[in-house]
């Protein structure tokens, strides 16, 4: 079974001419305030109120800005002005304790506390990825590190086929 799908769903439809509800309506309620005002007004400030209007019926029913109509711009603008702008979330987290059975009770530390006792982790980091030697010197003379410090040296082989050999490092 074959099933028609409709095509273009976002594209109003045309009801006057080649103007849909919204863009008539528009023009329609600028034109019936002119009406209005011509019997209200004098000749040279009815031409000016006119104008106007006309200007911003038009602006309405035809400006689309990133595929968004006008009246839909102001909508939002006017929603953004009107309401608050002061986003505050506090997120209210219940302390738990947990006690574990046969372990003695101890004194909790702040995330400060605990690490000021630890070497900077940020300059670790930095020594690692910027210094040619991977063990740190302090390190190098452990007795437990001195039969792990020769170079290793691996045959590769390129993409173009040719062999060439390299020195290996370890990271670990």
């Amino acid at each position: 079974m074959q099933f028609q799908i409709p095509q273009f769903i976002d594209v109003e439809n045309k009801i006057v001419g080649p103007l849909t509800m919204k863009q008539f309506l528009y023009l329609a309620a600028a034109g019936g305030v002119s009406f209005m005002t011509f019997f209200l007004f004098q000749t040279w400030l009815w031409f000016m109120t006119t104008a106007v209007l006309a200007a911003i019926a038009a602006a309405l029913a035809f400006i689309k800005y990133n595929g968004q109509p006008l009246p839909k711009i102001i909508f939002y603008a006017f929603g953004f002005f009107w309401k608050p702008k002061l986003y505050i979330w506090k997120r209210e987290a219940e302390e738990r304790i947990l006690e574990i059975p046969g372990m003695p009770a101890m004194p909790r530390k702040s995330v400060k506390e605990y690490f000021s006792q630890m070497p900077s982790v940020k300059k670790l980091w930095t020594n690692l990825m910027t210094t040619k030697e991977p063990i740190a010197k302090r390190e190098k003379g452990m007795p437990f590190l001195r039969g792990q410090a020769k170079d290793k040296f691996s045959v590769i082989r390129k993409i173009t086929g040719e062999k060439e050999v390299a020195r290996r490092v370890d990271y670990r």
